[in-house]
């Protein structure tokens, strides 16, 4: 048997640390591996992050520069065609929601060369979306031959909306243990160092930890690693609350500098705060820590509590009281901090490696292709379905 020739459309991979989940998946049997990616992407935060081609054993890589570069909802590629033509694939997964003129391109493009289509969904709230986005999504609904849901209530979302094809329930991007694991600690202190690692934005709750913070011992202390539009807001909050020589305010790190960010931490929180349009649709952070041993500390917005288990401690949202007694257990139990460490490590090697994560795609390839027509006559049932409809409807 021949293998299976799958381009992967992707611009998460322009980071070196989720590359080694492509060389997982390059040892996949009977899978012959292409990454198309930008040359550099501009990430939500305004840093410019160029493809760093670290981990590229087994696979190979074209980059594809993109129009529009940073705006999420806006980019498209160039060259595309002309690259997915060369290539010829049996298979291209696009790693974009079903909504974004980019994954449509790519589908559109797909289909001229007859090629099925897997794309990935991640949206955990039903929102109606304005045109052309709606229509954008029933596109790609209509024509993908498989969806890859990051979450169970993302897979909820999908069949409200009226996708009738299949779909798996996995996050696809895991953690490469070996890069993400527990480091030596300095010698035990009295300062207990709790960090929060992300994006600085309103919905990720950072100012609830700098309100929990205010009402625990000297010995605590905060690190704040990250960047975003609220820094200036939280900066004023931590010298309101009298707190401010606790609190460290630190750059954004690499993908690959993660790891070290965490070994300085006793703990790290993600405490974010679900919103009418955004709830916590994994929390990557949360399984870099547990990888690290780092307990954590998550509210339960949005995919949280799925994430974490029994691994770590979930407090309600915007809860400063239940957050400050979480952290004031952790501080004042170091059993508990060496417990939660172990399950979470166990937790990540159970779930969420990269190595797993790479065999679940594999099987979904299998899948998509096993019925190569499938997506097709399921096209045309919605087509003549949409014909049928009276008109004004």
């Amino acid at each position: 048997m021949s293998a299976v020739r799958v381009a992967i459309l992707s611009k998460t991979f322009v980071a070196d640390t989720a590359q080694r989940q492509l060389e997982w998946l390059a040892r996949q049997p009977d899978i012959e591996l292409s990454l198309l990616t930008p040359p550099v992407w501009r990430s939500d935060d305004g840093r410019a992050l160029p493809f760093a081609p670290r981990y590229v054993a087994g696979y190979e890589v074209r980059r594809v520069p993109v129009r529009f570069n940073g705006h999420y909802h806006l980019y498209v590629y160039r060259g595309l065609f002309a690259t997915l033509r060369a290539l010829r694939p049996d298979l291209l997964h696009i790693d974009e929601e079903p909504y974004n003129p980019a994954g449509a391109q790519a589908q559109w493009l797909a289909r001229r060369l007859g090629v099925p289509t897997i794309f990935v969904a991640w949206q955990n709230i039903y929102r109606s979306y304005p045109l052309p986005y709606s229509w954008l999504e029933r596109y790609n609904y209509r024509y993908t031959a498989h969806i890859i849901a990051g979450n169970e209530a993302a897979a909820r979302v999908l069949r409200r909306k009226g996708y009738r094809g299949p779909t798996s329930v996995f996050s696809v991007h895991g953690v490469d243990p070996t890069l993400y694991a527990p480091r030596e600690r300095p010698a035990p202190s009295e300062r207990f160092t709790l960090g929060y690692i992300g994006r600085l934005v309103e919905e990720k709750g950072v100012a609830v930890l700098i309100e929990a913070l205010a009402g625990l011992p000297p010995t605590c202390h905060l690190r704040i690693v990250g960047a975003g539009p609220d820094a200036a807001r939280l900066r004023g909050l931590a010298e309101a609350r009298g707190v401010a020589a606790r609190v460290a305010f630190l750059p954004a790190v690499a993908a690959g500098e993660v790891p070290s960010a965490l070994a300085a931490l006793d703990a790290l929180a993600l405490p974010s705060l679900t919103r009418p349009h955004w709830s916590e649709q994994f929390g990557r952070v949360v399984v870099e820590a547990m990888a690290c041993g780092v307990p954590v500390i998550g509210s339960d917005s949005g995919e949280i509590p799925r994430v974490v288990g029994a691994a770590g401690v979930i407090v309600p949202e915007a809860d400063v009281g239940a957050l400050r007694a979480a952290v004031r257990s952790l501080v004042e139990r170091p059993a508990l901090r060496q417990h939660l460490a172990r399950l979470g490590r166990e937790r990540v090697l159970a779930r969420f490696t990269q190595e797993r994560v790479a065999r679940q795609l594999a099987a979904v390839y299998a899948r998509a292709l096993s019925h190569p027509r499938e997506h097709e006559r399921r096209a045309r049932e919605e087509e003549s379905d949409a014909h049928d409809e009276p008109l004004g409807q």
